[in-house]
Formats: structure tokens, sequence, C-alpha cells
């Protein structure tokens, strides 16, 4: 296995794990039993980190989908899984009405990157994808 792409795994396989954690704990928990005193440091549930892909040309990786009749590119992805040498992701497109928590919605659309051909990735601020 190339350096590169055992290094890409570990981390897409670290955010996979952590997404999949979310919703196994209370988020915010209001009980006498809270193990801590006043706001804890993350109250806030996210539920993907999101990432974008840099092809070995050094360009954004950008991938075509179809909404409601209407075709647009996305390079914001949510991994969905990884395997040897490629990673399932979701393609995540800008949410026509964002928050700060929220930038992003799920297209639905899910494609398969050949991490052979990906010589960096970029990790944005964790959101909330519904």
């Amino acid at each position: 296995m190339d350096k590169n792409r055992d290094c890409f795994n570990k981390i897409l396989k670290l955010i996979d794990v952590l997404q999949r954690q979310t919703g196994e704990t209370e988020c915010i928990d209001p009980t006498c039993s809270r193990p801590f005193l006043g706001q804890g440091a993350n109250t806030i549930c996210f539920n993907t980190r999101p990432v974008t892909f840099y092809g070995c040309d050094n360009n954004l990786i950008s991938i075509e989908y179809t909404t409601d009749g209407v075709t647009n590119t996305s390079s914001v992805f949510r991994v969905l899984r990884v395997d040897d040498d490629c990673t399932t992701v979701s393609l995540l497109a800008p949410n026509p009405t964002p928050t700060e928590f929220t930038p992003y919605i799920n297209t639905g659309q899910t494609a398969i990157i050949n991490l052979d051909c990906v010589c960096a990735i970029k990790c944005l601020n964790d959101s909330i994808v519904n």
C-alpha cells in the first residue's frame, strides 16, 4: 500500500468512526447527573466533518450531481466508507438557508473516490448535515 494512501485511509477511517458515533450519547445533558458544572464545551451535536479532496494535479476534485432536474457540481463530501484504495462519499451541496452549523445539505447522491488519485485532503469545519 502506498504511504500516502495509508495516511489518507487512517484519516478518513477516523472521520468515519467519529461520524458514526454521533447520536450515541446525549449532546446536551440537562440532568443533575451531568458530569460537569456550567455549560459543556460542546453543546451542539455535529454529525459531519466535511472534506475536500485534491487530485495529484493539485486541482480540487468536483463531482456532478443532479437534483430536481438541475445539474451542479460539488467539491464538499461526507465520508461514508473507506476501503483499501477508495472511499465512498456523499456529495454535499450548499444549504439554501444556511446557519452557522448547517452550511451544507446532503444531495442524496454518492461517489467513489480513488485514493491513488488524491494528493491532499482538507477538513472543513464540523457541521450538522441532515
